[in-house]
């Protein structure tokens, strides 16, 4: 009998990260010198906000995803607490709306214009008023929107609700008062339904939001757990600490049951603290510490072993801050990934999608492919670009939308702040147009795939 080497099956063994090029990379960003475990910045398709030094108070940047390069030492920032912020997070329900905490104990919520940050934002939509010391952490409820949970050095997790008339908020909805010490992250399940927490005590506790009920709490001596993150819909927990060693660990934990760690790992013996992300479209965990150079990719399954090593990134230089953006896959969106394109299948449609086109016709998929190609070979064609008047004697201006010319007479910008907001305008209908045209050729090579198969299929017959 001859002996074979034990692989796993994986879609994603081969994933790697790459670094964006320097035009690509914001560059200039007076990043905090705070030395609090958070993440430091965040992100979401419009805007990545970043946490600064700042003099005689505390503030933070707001920049278009899109415009990146050097950034201008004088430019506008959101800057209305009294002193440092310690966390920053943007609302899942409105990419224009973001939450920041601080050490002068309140949190902010703020509006930002649809074009970015143009003069300093100092006075907030709402100011929750309710701890005692500083504010540490800040999480938006994920299926509840205007529903806010703050955390600080007051040992209290408190629940607000915005959707209220007054601009300062003063009493909270709710305060749950089952931890001992400070609390070092928050995180909410799938539906919102249960809440775990991280304590400097080293315990993991599973809490009801609604109810401010404890359910579970950790009593382990093995592992000192400071970030813990809930894993998607597959009823688990991932944990990232210490061992009684010392050792940085990560552990896997069952949600109903946290006596003891279904799976646990020493990774080295370094001493940044690890944050967890994970993508539950992938069942990709990212493992990144602060401080380090590396970040750990891995795969989680629902059978044991559970936590699959895949690979890393490294770079020469250390991280001070992670932000990670997800972009969730809504139906009919695509998603660009090689592993997928030899099946001929979107992996985001659903299961009667997928059957429905396990057998398309030939001329659909012939039709399809023209279409496409069509569409491919236009010319990139910016959205507003202004073009000259044919009467001479109007001063109107003349606007090409998506190819086609518009009506509307709009007069040219008067100021500064309205030239910069109509060329952004332009960056963000050019990127939109070369990412359609890029889905396109995906959708391009899934059709001569298909076609392919469909014509061996005929050929065999």
């Amino acid at each position: 009998m001859t002996w074979r080497p034990q692989y796993r099956s994986s879609k994603y063994r081969h994933v790697f990260g790459k670094p964006a090029t320097k035009e690509n990379c914001y560059d200039g960003v007076p990043i905090t010198r705070s030395v609090h475990d958070n993440h430091l910045c965040a992100v979401n398709p419009r805007f990545i906000a970043v946490i600064t030094e700042c003099a005689g108070g505390g503030a933070f940047l707001v920049l278009s995803i899109n415009h990146t390069g050097k950034v201008d030492p004088h430019h506008p920032k959101v800057s209305g607490h009294r002193s440092n912020v310690l966390d920053i997070k943007w609302n899942p329900f409105n990419d224009f709306c973001i939450a920041s905490c601080s050490e002068d104990s309140t949190v902010k919520i703020w509006d930002i214009p649809e074009h970015g940050v143009l003069k300093n934002i100092t006075v907030p939509w709402k100011e929750l008023q309710g701890h005692s010391r500083r504010v540490g952490l800040i999480e938006w409820h994920p299926t509840a929107n205007n529903i806010i949970f703050s955390t600080g050095y007051d040992y209290q997790v408190m629940v607000w609700k915005l959707d209220v008339p007054e601009q300062v908020i003063k009493n909270p909805v709710r305060s749950i008062s089952v931890h001992s010490d400070v609390v070092l992250s928050m995180s909410f399940n799938t539906d919102g339904s249960r809440l775990a927490t991280s304590c400097k005590d080293k315990k993991i506790r599973v809490i009801d939001p609604r109810t401010g009920t404890l359910l579970q709490e950790t009593n382990c001596k093995s592992h000192k757990a400071s970030k813990v993150l809930f894993l998607g819909n597959l009823k688990m927990l991932l944990s990232t600490g210490n061992s009684r060693w010392n050792h940085r660990q990560i552990a896997l934990w069952d949600q109903e049951d946290l006596t003891k760690p279904s799976y646990s790992e020493d990774l080295d013996g370094s001493s940044g603290v690890l944050f967890p992300f994970y993508d539950p479209d992938t069942h990709m965990l990212y493992i990144a510490g602060k401080g380090d150079g590396n970040i750990r990719y891995y795969e989680i399954s629902p059978e044991k072993p559970y936590v699959h090593y895949l690979t890393e990134y490294r770079s020469l230089l250390p991280q001070k801050g992670m932000g990670p953006v997800m972009m969730s896959l809504r139906p009919g969106s695509k998603l660009d990934s090689y592993v997928e394109l030899g099946s001929g299948k979107d992996p985001t449609d659903s299961m009667e999608t997928q059957i429905s086109r396990s057998r398309p016709g030939l001329s659909q998929l012939i039709q399809e492919r023209q279409d496409a190609k069509e569409v491919n070979t236009r010319r990139e064609t910016p959205s507003t670009l202004l073009l000259p008047s044919t009467d001479e004697r109007s001063s109107s201006t003349t606007y090409v939308s998506n190819g086609q010319l518009d009506s509307t007479h709009c007069s040219p910008p008067k100021t500064e702040n309205e030239l910069r907001q109509m060329f952004y305008k332009q960056q963000d209908e050019i990127r939109r147009l070369r990412e359609q045209l890029n889905q396109k050729d995906v959708r391009i090579k899934q059709l001569e795939l298909e076609i392919k198969n469909v014509r061996n299929s005929h050929a065999t017959l």
